[in-house]
């Protein structure tokens, strides 16, 4: 997934926003509702040259139930490339998703 954000509006006071971010995602299935995960979202600002290369490596898994699904995961994520102020060296995604 690729997305791109920039000021289009708003208060003259506020500092312009030019960034993208670049999302590759992997899943591998290993059976039983058990799946690997790796989705970084990788961040580069076009008016500062910042940016964020992260990877990540995870586990999830899905559980049925009567009424829905229920999705559990964790991914913890390690930048390996990184320039600019507020950068992250690592952070955890995780999350829970009920379908119905």
């Amino acid at each position: 997934m690729l997305t791109w954000q920039a000021s289009f509006a708003g208060e003259d006071t506020r500092d312009d926003v030019n960034a993208a971010a670049f999302q590759p995602f992997v899943f591998y299935q290993l059976g039983g509702g058990t799946y690997l995960r790796s989705t970084g979202v990788m961040t580069y600002d076009f008016k500062t040259d910042d940016y964020a290369i992260p990877i990540g490596l995870g586990i999830g898994q899905v559980f049925q139930r009567e009424n829905g699904v229920l999705n559990l995961f964790v991914e913890p994520q390690y930048t390996v490339a990184s320039d600019g102020d507020g950068q992250p060296d690592w952070g955890i995604f995780a999350g829970v998703n009920f379908q119905f």
